[in-house]
């Protein structure tokens, strides 16, 4: 790989006369890229598109640079037509990636270290602490959206499937798993959700100190209190966009992940198929990876 490295770097200076911090660049994008194929047992010569994908998605978990993420596409594309000139690919199959629009800020992505020092900030002695680590744990676990997480009926969560029914855009709904730390977080929960609701009615998961349904408002303030206490910089949507991330760079298929996450819009996803809800429930367990640490909090 380090002679492969090597002719790579000449070939951008001499054959594509790049400049020298260009090609540079490149270089450095490209033995990050040999590394993680290194960690994954993967030759070169097996590389596909959507192993690609994988690294890009896992190269978003350790930086949130548009720049960067823009840099290690168009390194790979280079690579890509080195490969193919020297006949160990037969096309280059880093064209087949969509370039990330520029002027778009890419979303911010927490790291599994980042997730688990968040959540673990939220003082679980108190009831309301006990709710709001159920809540961010779901959020993260189920990918949930603000309005998904706030709307969700107790009667939606199934916890011998380990699935909850989601109402997304569009009054759509769709059924998503949980992990084990979400489980245990939730049933913690519902251990003291009594101590609020009373004997008043009220159908929703989560409530506020006055037995009422969570805003969004009220989930955003608490999240920002959490966000200062642990020092990890982000948003709850934040968690959303990490927990897909984690699935893709874990090796999850983008088809799959789009149907967890209730992606409806063509402009924004690609088409994907239909997978059914065992399949989903295997991918959530093979590939999202929880909390590093299951003894802090």
């Amino acid at each position: 790989m380090d002679e492969l490295i090597q002719n790579f770097y000449s070939d951008l200076l001499l054959v594509k006369r790049l400049a020298k911090l260009s090609a540079e660049t490149y270089m450095f994008s490209v033995q990050e890229f040999f590394r993680y194929l290194k960690k994954k047992d993967k030759d070169i010569k097996d590389v596909t598109a959507q192993d690609m994908l994988y690294y890009l998605a896992y190269r978003r978990t350790v930086t949130s640079s548009e720049l960067t993420v823009a840099k290690d596409m168009s390194a790979l594309r280079a690579l890509g037509e080195y490969l193919k000139n020297c006949g160990i690919w037969e096309e280059n199959s880093a064209l087949e990636l969509d370039r990330p629009k520029t002027h778009r800020a890419l979303p911010k992505v927490l790291s599994v270290e980042e997730v688990d020092e968040l959540l673990s900030s939220i003082d679980v002695s108190e009831p309301l602490g006990i709710r709001d680590r159920a809540l961010f744990e779901l959020v993260y676990s189920s990918g949930l959206r603000i309005s998904e997480v706030c709307s969700l009926l107790l009667k939606n969560v199934h916890f011998d499937e380990r699935l909850v029914i989601v109402t997304g855009k569009g009054s759509k709904e769709r059924l998503v798993p949980f992990g084990d730390e979400a489980e245990k977080r939730i049933k913690a929960w519902l251990s003291v959700r009594e101590e609020f609701v009373r004997n008043r009615s009220c159908d929703f998961l989560f409530v506020n100190y006055r037995g009422e349904p969570i805003s969004r408002k009220g989930v955003w303030k608490n999240f920002q209190k959490f966000e200062a206490l642990s020092g990890v910089k982000a948003k709850v949507h934040t968690l959303r966009h990490s927990f897909a991330t984690h699935l893709l760079a874990g090796g999850a298929d983008l088809r799959s992940v789009q149907e967890l996450l209730g992606h409806a819009d063509l402009q924004t996803t690609q088409i994907y198929t239909h997978v059914d809800n065992e399949a989903l429930k295997d991918y959530h367990s093979e590939f999202f990876p929880g909390h590093i640490n299951k003894e802090r909090g």
